[in-house]
C-alpha cells in the first residue's frame, strides 16, 4: 500500500543555488546589520591587497572576519594573533564557499588586562631595539628661541602651555594641530614630529629649538595614540630635543620612554622648557652688582699698590734737573774735545805723508815686480813638469790597454766568431745549422755559415762542398 502524498511539501517552491545564497545573504545582513563580537584573534593575515583576514574564536566557536583596506587604516588597534578584542560590524555571507563572516569596521581591546599585556610586549620590543636607551637622549637647550608644540588646538592644554610660558619667559611658539585620541591620531602626531624636524634652520618658518608633545589626562584607551609604534619611533628619531607631557602625573605612555625628558603635566613641560625671566634678571643683576664691587675692590687695591711704589721713587723733577746739568757740562766740554781730536788727527796725517816719499815707493814697486817675475818662472816650470808626468801616465795606460786587447790574441793565430748582431759567440750551444756568422782573424773578417752539428759532419762537408763552389765553414 503506497504512502500518502504530502501536498504541503510537494508545493514548496524550487530555488537555484544562487537564488538561495542571495536570499540567505540578504536575510543575514538584515538581521545582523550591526553587531559587537568579543573574541581572540587567530590566523591573522595581511596580503598585498591591504585587506585584513582573521578569525575570532572563543572556547565554543570560530567566526571568520574581514576588514577592508580603507577601514583597516583607521582601526584603533593593531591586530595581532592572540589579542582579545571587541569587533563591531555586520554579518554577511560568502556565497562562493557557503559560509558566513563578519565585516569589521571598528576594533577595540577587550579589557584592561589585555591592553596592558599588549603594551608591555610592545615596550619590550622597542626597548630591545635601543629606542629607550639613556645614551640616545639629548640635553635640552637652556633658553630656546622657538618652541614647537604638538597638541590639539582647541583643548585646555595649549592654553595652559602658553599661559605658563607667558608668565615665566615669553617665547615664540609654533603649534602643529593634531588629534590627540581616536582614529588617525597616532599618524598625525608622528607626522607632526617629523614635520618639525624637516623644517630648514634658515627657512621662512623657524625650526624649533625644542618640541613639546602634550595631551590632557584620560583613560588608558584615550591615551593609546601615544603608545603606538609610529609615535614612539618618531619621538626617538627626532633630532630636536623633545619633552613628552601626556596625561597626568600618574599616567605613563611609551612616548615618555623615547622622549628626551618627561613632564608630569603639560604645564610642567612649559616650566621645564624655559627658565623664569624674572629670576634670570635677578641673577644677572646680582652678578652685575658682584662684578661692580669686585672691580671697585680691585681698583682700590691697585691704587694702593701704585701709591706704595711711588713713595719708593725719587722726585722726577730732581732727576730731570740732574740730566740738564750733565747736558750743560757735556756741551761745555765738547768744543775743547773737538779741538784736541782735530789736532791729533792732523798729526797722524802728517806722519803718514812723511812715509809716502817717491824713492821708497819706487823701491817697493821694484821689489814687487821681482817677486812676481820669480813666481811666474816657478809656475811655468811646475806646469811643464805636470804636463810631462800626465803624458807619461797616459802612454802607460795606452800600452796597458793594448796589452789587454783581444787583437793581440788574434795575432797569435786565434779567431773570434761574431753573430749577425756583432756579438761574440762564447759557446757552441749558441750556434745552429744554417746560422750566418762572421769570423774575425788577425788581418780581417770573413762571412761564414754553420753546417751540421759535429766535427765529423764538418769534415765531410769540407771534403765535398755543394755545387763545387768554394765556401767558408765553421764547426
Amino acid at each position: 500500500m503506497s504512502e500518502p502524498v504530502d501536498n504541503a511539501r510537494v508545493n514548496v517552491p524550487e530555488f537555484s543555488v544562487g537564488e538561495l545564497s542571495h536570499r540567505l545573504k540578504r536575510s543575514v545582513e538584515e538581521t545582523f546589520a550591526w553587531v559587537r563580537v568579543r573574541g581572540e584573534i587567530s590566523g591573522f593575515k595581511r596580503p598585498a591587497s591591504g585587506h585584513l583576514y582573521f578569525a575570532l574564536k572563543d572556547a565554543d566557536a570560530v567566526l571568520d572576519a574581514v576588514c577592508w583596506k580603507g577601514q583597516a587604516a583607521r582601526l584603533g588597534v593593531k591586530p595581532e594573533d592572540g589579542l582579545e578584542v571587541i569587533c563591531s560590524g555586520k554579518l554577511t555571507t560568502y556565497p562562493g564557499r557557503s559560509k558566513y563572516q563578519m565585516v569589521v569596521e571598528r576594533m577595540e581591546l577587550a579589557g584592561l588586562g589585555a591592553l596592558m599585556a599588549m603594551l608591555e610586549q610592545r615596550k619590550k620590543k622597542l626597548a630591545a631595539e635601543g629606542l629607550f636607551d639613556a645614551e640616545r637622549k639629548r640635553a635640552l637647550p637652556y633658553l630656546p628661541r622657538v618652541i614647537g608644540v604638538v597638541t590639539s588646538p582647541t583643548g585646555a592644554v595649549i592654553r595652559d602651555i602658553l599661559h605658563r610660558l607667558r608668565d615665566r619667559f615669553p617665547t615664540r611658539v609654533l603649534l602643529w594641530p593634531v588629534l590627540v585620541q581616536g582614529e588617525g591620531a597616532a599618524d598625525q602626531v608622528a607626522r607632526a614630529i617629523a614635520g618639525f624636524n624637516a623644517l630648514p634652520p634658515d627657512g621662512p618658518v623657524p625650526r624649533p629649538d625644542i618640541l613639546i608633545v602634550a595631551r590632557g589626562g584620560g583613560s588608558l584607551e584615550d591615551l593609546m595614540a601615544f603608545n603606538e609604534e609610529s609615535v614612539v619611533r618618531a619621538a626617538a628619531a627626532s633630532q630636536i630635543p623633545l619633552i613628552s607631557a601626556v596625561g597626568h602625573e600618574t599616567d605613563t605612555t611609551l612616548i615618555d620612554f623615547a622622549s628626551d625628558r618627561r613632564a608630569p603635566t603639560p604645564t610642567a613641560a612649559a616650566e621645564i622648557a624655559v627658565p623664569v625671566r624674572l629670576e634670570l634678571l635677578g641673577d644677572v643683576a646680582a652678578l652685575d652688582e658682584r662684578l661692580r664691587r669686585g672691580m671697585g675692590r680691585l681698583a682700590l687695591e691697585r691704587r694702593r699698590q701704585l701709591q706704595g711704589l711711588l713713595r719708593g721713587l725719587r722726585d722726577p723733577r730732581e732727576k730731570l734737573a740732574q740730566a740738564q746739568q750733565r747736558f750743560d757740562d757735556l756741551a761745555e766740554r765738547l768744543p775743547r774735545a773737538l779741538g784736541v781730536g782735530l789736532r791729533a788727527q792732523r798729526a797722524r796725517l802728517d806722519a803718514s805723508f812723511a812715509k809716502l816719499r817717491p824713492a821708497s815707493l819706487r823701491r817697493e814697486a821694484a821689489e814687487y815686480r821681482r817677486r812676481l817675475k820669480d813666481g811666474m818662472a816657478r809656475l811655468g816650470r811646475v806646469v811643464l813638469r805636470r804636463r810631462e808626468d800626465a803624458g807619461q801616465a797616459l802612454q802607460q795606460r795606452v800600452k796597458l790597454l793594448e796589452s789587454l786587447s783581444y787583437r793581440n790574441v788574434l795575432a797569435r793565430g786565434y779567431a773570434m766568431i761574431l753573430d749577425v748582431d756583432g756579438r761574440a759567440v762564447q759557446s757552441a750551444e749558441q750556434l745552429a745549422p744554417g746560422q750566418d756568422v762572421t769570423i774575425e782573424l788577425r788581418d780581417g773578417r770573413r762571412d761564414a755559415t754553420i753546417q751540421g752539428g759535429s766535427a765529423s759532419k764538418a769534415r765531410a762537408a769540407r771534403a765535398k762542398p755543394a755545387g763545387g763552389k768554394a765556401q767558408e765553414e765553421l764547426f
